[in-house]
């Protein structure tokens, strides 16, 4: 028995952090459904074929991603008719697994949400869910770049006083992951996307595979498949 103890015990990974952030849609909430018929809703409107434009829409701002697909629209009427819908329907939402306990053991002033969504977007996303929401909180409308640019995870480690690359992001896109490695964080992944980018230090289908605790600092623990040693960042 000691035996297994001390070989579950090396096989344990942990990274230490001043603050957690974290993305919103797919990471703490899946919304996945709603947007995929919000984004539907809008290529029937503009005549816009939604494969073609799906690969634009995960993890960066609707008005990027509007202004990229159909730049002879007017970026602020279609953002404003995308997010009518949004804050007006819930349904089909649900906390990420694991996720909503998981931010119940947070203290406060440690962590932040760092979404691509507008504020009234995330405030009707984590009412329908019942999730707590922190002090700091960056959404679209505060930053002049977007995901992946690295300004939203740069803004929230400043709002909350720590180096950035104190700071462990947790994300589920490829803009997300790049927005966070570009501002100096570590990342872990969240859902489907896998990245062997320098920088990520695991992946997570479900928080209850986390182990978190605080002793001054944030202290992350998993099992060496969930959680890797980092690499050095050249």
């Amino acid at each position: 028995m000691k035996s297994e103890q001390m070989a579950h015990e090396a096989d344990m990974q942990q990274h230490r952090a001043q603050a957690f952030l974290f993305d919103m849609d797919g990471t703490l909430i899946d919304s996945h459904i709603l947007v995929e018929r919000v984004w539907e809703a809008w290529c029937a409107r503009c005549d816009l074929n939604l494969d073609d434009i799906r690969p634009y829409t995960h993890g960066v701002r609707t008005e990027d991603t509007v202004r990229m697909v159909a730049p002879h629209l007017d970026v602020a009427t279609e953002v404003a008719w995308m997010e009518e819908i949004e804050t007006d329907t819930t349904g089909g939402i649900a906390p990420v697994p694991g996720a909503d306990v998981f931010l119940q053991s947070m203290p406060a002033g440690r962590w932040a949400v760092v979404t691509s969504a507008s504020r009234p977007v995330l405030d009707a996303r984590f009412t329908a869910c019942n999730m707590q929401l922190p002090a700091v909180i960056v959404t679209s409308e505060e930053v002049e770049r977007g995901k992946p640019a690295p300004d939203p995870y740069l803004l929230a480690a400043k709002r909350l006083g720590v180096d950035p690359r104190q700071c462990i992001v947790f994300e589920d896109a490829p803009a997300g992951m790049a927005s966070a490695l570009a501002a100096g964080c570590k990342v872990v992944l969240v859902g489907d996307f896998i990245s062997d980018e320098p920088g990520v230090i695991g992946h997570i289908t479900d928080f209850a595979q986390l182990d978190f605790s605080v002793d001054g600092d944030l202290l992350l623990s998993a099992p060496a498949p969930v959680l890797k040693g980092l690499r050095a960042i050249a």
